[in-house]
């Protein structure tokens, strides 16, 4: 199980608009190329989008399901890139002084589910998903409207 945690400057509902934009997961998750394909539900549960994930000429069609979605609090995903990996995704938004403080929990699932119990794959993740997070971050402020 890898956790990050990041505030972000901006309200729980505009971090939960870009999470509801499958086009733009390819800005935000490390290693995502292009979204092929979205169910025009998304993020309803159940709903899915399809995406390329993949390093240099390595790539990997597959998709993500949403598990269940709470707007603007919570947001559970199944993330394929097999044969190398399928996990549980959750990410949980909290009103905090201001901005959202976002959880993300990544949890192999599977017949990957032993690699939660290895410490190089849980650093390796949360080194990833620190950097995943700061894009969301990008992306909810870019949401925002400014007043000024």
């Amino acid at each position: 199980m890898a956790i990050n945690e990041r505030f972000m400057p901006a309200p729980p509902e505009a971090v939960w608009e870009a999470l509801a934009d499958p086009e733009g997961y390819r800005h935000w998750v490390v290693g995502s190329k292009r979204i092929r394909d979205a169910d025009p539900t998304w993020p309803a549960p159940g709903s899915r989008f399809h995406h390329t994930v993949g390093v240099g000429p390595l790539n990997i069609n597959d998709h993500t399901e949403s598990l269940e979605a709470v707007a603007p609090q919570r947001l559970r995903l199944r993330v394929k890139g097999r044969p190398l990996l399928t996990a549980k995704v959750t990410l949980d938004l909290r009103p905090e002084s201001g901005g959202t403080l976002v959880r993300m929990q990544e949890d192999p699932d599977g017949s990957f589910r032993l690699l939660a119990l290895n410490p190089l794959v849980q650093w390796a993740t949360r080194l990833r998903n620190a950097e995943s997070l700061k894009r969301l971050e990008k992306l909810a402020l870019a949401g925002v409207p400014h007043h000024g």
